[in-house]
């Protein structure tokens, strides 16, 4: 039997046991990003903070146990845009951009679809592209219009609100507040303010597929569908966690909850809904205005990834968090010393009960760490460590490149070696070879090696 594992829930607001629908298949999906550039630092603490909840989860209920669904949207107003902007076609934008996504969050030490799954078994992992799944859009409007819980007006078809008696029961916001809000820009055709679309006629150039309920002319699927599709696709109509940025509450999540319960009749999507809180920077809210903007590639340019991972763990995932240059000091020191410790012990050793039982505790982060500062039997360091993400490397390997890259940007060098094998996967010759000669260019020699892995060195 697992360890006993309390979690946060937004939708009672109470912290409570975690009692899985299936022991043997814990089912989890998170919201990930809206592929249209380059993803910033704070897109990066839901991405590292649920890869956390992932390992915990396996570690728990074995790794054959657990499914994971982290989404792309790869079809939105903001892709569209820069897509014309750039005069480049929307695959060709969306491909490219998550390929950077991958290569960044691959630095930072996140779990992949390919270290997780295994060949000929159910995928364990899945990352799903909102493109990918508009056949189960589709059915699912079709069923909430078949149900009166949608309408067809003026091309769109959108789902009325007031037709689901709790609307609102994630978010707790009052219906006064939410009415309100909704009326800064209310489209003529809607018959409540807070009903919201759920597809929408396609503008020339944008994509678009066969619309459903009678509508003639196509269109392209409203934001909230989408995760409602894939969640329902990959994880069943009711499943155990939906992750995501506390942004997200209203009204993404409270509308992935209407849509998929009045679909199916259910009385929740998911069991617990967790949020990670916000992040600033240097004190003050990121914005590109205040010029302290700041991309996750731009943040592996000066520091390893594991460093921003500690970094970013050292605060709970539910609390404000602010991204300073001191906290990643601070990391990169605490990573120095502990790999001093046991940088060259091999994996395998329990984790320590010390370390385990603030992480099932919310995911008390922080207290977790401190009890890994007063460890210094290094096994269980090492073990205590990787269940965390880090101390991935030995710290011979580590010195090894800090030598061998001596004035060369290692976190740099990594990601890019990952965007190349993202486009080598995906087939794409012509990128593989741009990145190749854009690390020759480094000094940096690869070497593809038969099991699939990539070494490099760096010239003099």
């Amino acid at each position: 039997m697992a360890p006993l594992l309390r979690l946060y829930n937004t939708l009672t607001r109470e912290k409570a046991p975690f009692a899985p629908i299936d022991s043997s298949n814990v089912r989890m999906y998170a919201c990930g990003p809206t592929v249209y550039d380059a993803a910033h630092i704070g897109n990066a603490r839901p991405i590292i903070v649920f890869d956390l909840l992932f390992r915990l989860l396996r570690h728990l209920y074995g790794a054959e146990h657990v499914t994971y669904a982290r989404n792309v949207t790869d079809v939105d107003d903001k892709i569209n845009a820069r897509a014309a902007e750039r005069g480049i076609s929307i695959r060709e934008l969306t491909d490219g951009t998550l390929a950077a996504f991958h290569a960044d969050i691959r630095a930072l030490g996140v779990l992949m679809p390919e270290e997780v799954n295994v060949a000929g078994a159910r995928p364990r992992f899945v990352e799903p592209r909102a493109t990918d799944h508009i056949r189960e859009m589709v059915g699912l409007i079709e069923g909430l219009v078949a149900a009166g819980h949608a309408y067809v007006a003026e091309g769109h078809v959108l789902f009325d609100v007031p037709s689901m008696p709790d609307y609102g029961a994630l978010s707790k916001r009052p219906l006064d507040e939410m009415e309100a809000g909704a009326r800064v820009e209310v489209a003529p055709y809607k018959r409540s303010p807070l009903d919201f679309v759920l597809w929408k006629p396609s503008k020339p150039g944008e994509p678009a597929w066969p619309s459903p309920a009678g509508i003639a002319a196509p269109g392209r699927p409203g934001w909230h569908i989408e995760c409602s599709a894939m969640s329902w696709k990959h994880l069943g109509e009711t499943f155990d966690i939906h992750a995501g940025g506390i942004d997200l509450i209203f009204p993404h999540h409270e509308n992935e909850v209407a849509q998929s319960r009045c679909c199916f009749g259910t009385p929740v999507m998911a069991h617990v809904w967790l949020h990670n809180g916000f992040l600033q920077v240097e004190g003050e809210k990121m914005s590109k205005s205040l010029g302290n903007f700041v991309t996750i590639r731009e943040v592996l340019k000066d520091w390893p990834g594991e460093v921003a991972r500690l970094a970013m763990l050292r605060t709970h995932y539910r609390q404000p968090i602010d991204w300073t240059l001191r906290s990643l000091e601070e990391a990169s020191r605490t990573l120095d010393r502990w790999s001093a410790i046991a940088g060259d012990v091999p994996a395998g050793a329990p984790v320590p009960e010390a370390v385990l039982g603030p992480l099932l505790d919310d995911l008390n982060t922080a207290a977790a760490l401190a009890e890994l500062h007063r460890l210094d039997d290094p096994a269980a360091l090492k073990a205590g460590a990787g269940l965390f993400g880090l101390l991935a490397r030995t710290r011979s390997e580590r010195e090894a490149a800090t030598v061998a890259a001596s004035g060369v940007d290692v976190g740099r060098i990594e990601a890019l070696i990952a965007a190349r094998r993202e486009a080598r996967a995906a087939r794409n010759w012509a990128e593989s070879d741009r990145v190749r000669d854009a690390l020759a260019g480094m000094g940096v020699t690869l070497k593809d090696n038969k099991d699939g892995t990539t070494t490099w060195s760096v010239a003099g």
